[in-house]
């Protein structure tokens, strides 16, 4: 019986996990899985505790070669090679992949990017879709080249991004839309005759990383804008406004419609909910938490920390997320 065509997987976050099971399960009728690239294990939490990640993790409980270089180098494009690895495949990795890597596969890398291409090239692809409002994303199969998410795609699975999803449902939907990519395409593009359109470059648009610094509110932005960014930044880096010295943390928010004239960032109403005046619109705060607590029902949060109705709560602008 001839031998399966090898392949590899590089990533390191969760989303990567439905494609990957996919490969090592499923898909191994097809192909034999040799090995996974992750980033190496990392020193967290408050005990500073080597933890892998999701990815290598989950190579480890399936016995699945696992390499964790600090950077993929010649090193690891010669064993690609040696391996006789027919394709590569690249989800949320974390690094740049060099010439000497991306081409050491037969037939070369291949990526799953969390866009629909070619808006939304670069390194945040499904909470910057969230943050701008958009109604659906999906997950491109394509070509890794030189230029960032540039290359060309073969074929892309659509999911939905409903008015309620955070960044973690709709990463669980783009994890998930890798499974289809592959049951349509793995036997094909395993023999190199996988079809490739270019993207039209002049629509392309770049997001860039997201930082900590995002999740300030910018009360001078309209409400829904500020309410799809606070998905889009669940669980990081989440919301927050400064209240005097303290920084105090937003959870859940709605948006409401208001007739009343107010300056952006006003207070008017402390209740059940905090309502705030912004550009357009009320954005209705449902949970605060003050630094070293717990996130609470506005209610509960306003007994032990008073906020005024009148007050205006003070903002800046915030970056671009397209670059």
């Amino acid at each position: 019986m001839p031998e399966l065509p090898k392949v590899v997987y590089f990533g390191a976050d969760a989303i990567c996990l439905p494609g990957l099971r996919y490969l090592a399960e499923s898909g191994s009728a097809l192909c034999q899985l040799v090995g996974v690239v992750s980033q190496p294990d990392r020193r967290q939490g408050r005990g500073r505790q080597l933890q892998a990640n999701p990815v290598a993790e989950y190579a480890r409980s399936c016995g699945i070669p696992l390499l964790q270089p600090e950077k993929p180098d010649a090193a690891l494009g010669a064993w690609l090679r040696q391996a006789g690895v027919r394709v590569a495949f690249v989800m949320a990795y974390g690094h740049f992949l060099p010439k000497v890597v991306r081409e050491a596969a037969q037939h070369g890398s291949l990526n799953f990017h969390g866009s629909i291409l070619p808006a939304y090239r670069g390194a945040s692809p499904v909470e910057t879709a969230i943050a701008m409002g958009e109604l659906e994303t999906g997950v491109c199969l394509m070509q890794m080249v030189k230029e960032m998410d540039a290359g060309g795609v073969a074929d892309c699975e659509r999911v939905r991004i409903e008015s309620t999803d955070t960044a973690v449902e709709v990463r669980a939907k783009v994890g998930a839309a890798v499974v289809p990519l592959l049951q349509r395409n793995l036997s094909i593009l395993l023999t190199g005759g996988l079809d490739f359109v270019p993207q039209e470059a002049s629509r392309a648009s770049y997001c860039r990383k997201i930082s900590k610094e995002d999740g300030a509110l910018n009360f001078g932005s309209p409400a829904a804008t500020l309410a799809a960014r606070l998905r889009a930044f669940t669980p990081w880096p989440g919301g927050y406004f400064d209240h005097g010295p303290t920084r105090i943390k937003v959870g859940h928010c709605t948006v409401a419609a208001s007739l009343e004239v107010a300056e952006p960032g006003q207070v008017l109403t402390v209740g059940a909910t905090l309502d705030v005046a912004t550009a357009d619109g009320v954005l209705q705060i449902h949970e605060l938490q003050r630094p070293g607590g717990r996130m609470l029902p506005v209610a509960d949060f306003v007994r032990g920390y008073p906020i005024e109705v009148g007050e205006v709560l003070p903002y800046v602008e915030t970056s671009p997320l397209l670059v």
